[in-house]
């Protein structure tokens, strides 16, 4: 509750850092063994502070394991005030969303830190992560400061969805900013010497559309997601706009499929550039740019992390049920810098929306079994 109440978007994730800081101090872990990495040294916004690590050695043998979920949440939940309503938590403003995604998260792992420091109980070596700018496209668990964790072997990274859920395996996805050229004419006097950019924009996106590579993409087996997100150009109707800047992305399992999705939108976008000629016989410009913002994974399903994921949802009494995710997680980046990991659910519903609710009875399962994680060994 106290946690969900602080405004924390990506970016500005510093007051939670502050405040499961106190908590872990308040606790027991010594202050040397907190920190916060440099990893907004390297993403694309500045933000106010970096990923916080916790790094305990193990009172017992074993393989470190690591504990994470991000801080920050989308801006719809700023202003959230968290409120019990019979067995769920919502926002009392009707204007926010909840921020369960992901502050159930961070508190999950939280409480499990907290449990094993105020109550001293036996466990491996753990790394404890709260990422910054999962949102945004996973930027603090890609730009992690490594030499922070101590080498874990595995990974169990809590984000939303129900505490049964063991997500083993997630899509990749690729943004790209499209930025088209006009030319500028009078738009009552001489509307033909003009080029409009958001004609051409016009006609790339309906190409996609009737094509099938607009929304949900299937090609056989093939399948994959692209979205036009954003829009923005013009000023007046007096004028024939001359810029137009779009964000689209592209998703896929697939990255060979994916990159057709990319080809695909970018032969659109030209295309559609030279469809229009003024009088004068100008024509527009399209340039395109793109990045990976995360890789596609899929665990083994009998994988060690796996097993013991799935071991203690059934310990406390769930069954567990495997997924495989069409969104972005931290836990794409974690298993491309070679750290296996599986995400698991807090009982988060309706997440970026005002109507979102976070499911307690499923929250403190999801507590056991982070408990359960970070002290059971083999």
């Amino acid at each position: 509750m106290e946690l969900m109440a602080i405004p924390g978007k990506s970016g500005e994730e510093a007051k939670v850092v502050e405040y499961i800081r106190s908590k872990l101090l308040a606790s027991g872990a010594p202050a040397e063994l907190i920190k916060t990495d440099d990893a907004t040294k390297r993403t694309l916004i500045a933000g106010n502070t970096g990923n916080l690590i916790l790094k305990l050695p193990g009172t017992v043998k074993g393989p470190r394991r690591m504990l994470s979920a991000h801080m920050d949440t989308v801006p719809i939940c700023v202003g959230c005030e968290p409120k019990v309503d019979g067995q769920f938590v919502k926002s009392a403003n009707p204007t926010t969303g909840l921020g369960g995604d992901d502050r159930a998260g961070a508190a999950t792992i939280l409480t499990a830190a907290l449990e094993i420091l105020e109550r001293k109980l036996p466990h491996p070596p753990l790394t404890f992560c709260w990422f910054v700018q999962e949102e945004i496209g996973l930027s603090g668990a890609r730009h992690i400061q490594q030499s922070l964790l101590g080498k874990p072997a595995m990974c169990f990274n809590w984000d939303g969805g129900s505490c049964d859920k063991v997500t083993i395996g997630a899509t990749g996805g690729y943004r790209m900013l499209i930025e088209i050229e006009g030319v500028a004419s009078h738009a009552g006097v001489c509307p033909e010497r003009g080029v409009s950019a958001i004609a051409i924009a016009s006609l790339a996106i309906a190409d996609l559309a009737k094509g099938g590579w607009h929304g949900l993409v299937v090609k056989g087996k093939s399948r994959g997601t692209t979205n036009v997100g954003y829009i923005h150009g013009g000023e007046a109707t007096n004028v024939v706009t001359d810029c137009v800047s779009l964000k689209a992305e592209a998703r896929s399992h697939d990255p060979k499929f994916r990159g057709k999705i990319i080809a695909r939108i970018e032969k659109a976008f030209q295309s559609a550039a030279k469809e229009i000629k003024s009088s004068e016989g100008r024509r527009g410009s399209v340039r395109i740019e793109g990045r990976l913002d995360y890789e596609s994974f899929l665990l083994d399903s009998k994988s060690e992390c796996v097993r013991l994921a799935e071991a203690a949802v059934s310990a406390i009494g769930r069954t567990p049920m495997q997924a495989v995710s069409n969104g972005g997680l931290d836990a794409n980046w974690l298993n491309a810098h070679g750290i296996p990991s599986v995400t698991l659910g807090c009982g988060q519903m309706n997440v970026h929306m005002t109507s979102e609710m976070l499911d307690l009875a499923a929250y403190r399962d999801a507590c056991r079994i982070a408990l359960l994680l970070a002290t059971a060994v083999d």
